[in-house]
C-alpha cells in the first residue's frame, strides 16, 4: 500500500505498532550490569577479607581493578555501537542517566578524597547506584532493575548504622541485586528474543 493513499486513522494504527515494536525490542543484554557487578562483587569482597585478616598494607589496591573494567567497557561500547543498527529514543536516555552517574561517582570521590570524608563514601555511593539503577528500569520498563534501584536507596540507610568497615559486605549485597541478578535476567531475555 502507497503511503499516499493511508487515511488518518491507517498512519495512527501504523505510528502505534512501530511504536509497540520499538518497546519490544531489547536492545539491553546485560553485559555492562554483569562486568561491573561482577568486578564490585569480587574487589568489595576481596577488600573486605583482606582487611579483616589484615593480609596486606593497602588492601584498598583491589580498585585498581575497575581500571580493567572501564578499557573491557570501552572496548565493548565501541564494538556495539559498529553493530548498532538504529538506536532508540530510550537508549540514548539510558545512556545519557548512566554518563551523568559515572560523572556524578567521579565528583564524589574527588570531594569524599580530598575531604577525606572515607565514612560518608559507602551509604553515598549506594544512594547513587539507585539513580541509574532505577532510572533505567522505568525507561526500559524492567522491574527487575527499578527493585534494585531501591534496594540500594534502603541500603544507603542501613550502610548510616554500620562500621565502615562493613560498608564492604552491603556493597557486594547492593551490586548483586540492583546490577548482577538483572544483568542475567536482561541476558536471558535478550537471548530469548534473538
Amino acid at each position: 500500500m502507497n503511503q499516499d493513499n493511508f487515511s488518518p486513522q491507517q498512519s495512527l494504527q501504523l505510528i502505534d505498532a512501530m511504536i509497540n515494536k520499538a518497546k519490544n525490542r531489547f536492545s539491553e543484554n546485560g553485559f555492562l550490569y554483569l562486568l561491573w557487578g561482577w568486578v564490585i562483587f569480587a574487589s568489595a569482597i576481596i577488600h573486605f577479607v583482606c582487611l579483616k585478616f589484615s593480609l596486606f598494607k593497602h588492601p584498598e589496591v583491589i580498585w585498581f581493578s575497575t581500571i580493567g573494567a572501564v578499557i573491557i567497557q570501552i572496548v565493548y561500547l565501541i564494538r556495539a555501537k559498529k553493530k548498532e543498527a538504529v538506536k532508540t529514543y530510550s537508549d540514548g536516555i539510558i545512556d545519557a542517566v548512566w554518563m551523568c552517574f559515572g560523572i556524578c561517582m567521579g565528583i564524589l570521590s574527588f570531594i569524599i578524597g580530598k575531604n577525606n570524608g572515607w565514612e560518608l563514601m559507602y551509604p553515598l555511593v549506594f544512594m547513587f547506584y539507585g539513580i541509574p539503577t532505577f532510572l533505567s528500569g522505568t525507561v526500559m520498563q524492567f522491574m527487575p532493575l527499578k527493585i534494585g534501584g531501591i534496594f540500594c536507596w534502603v541500603l544507603a540507610i542501613v550502610a548510616s548504622f554500620v562500621t565502615p568497615m562493613y560498608y564492604l559486605l552491603l556493597l557486594p549485597l547492593a551490586v548483586l541485586v540492583a546490577w548482577i541478578i538483572p544483568g542475567y535476567m536482561l541476558k536471558a531475555k535478550f537471548k530469548n528474543q534473538k
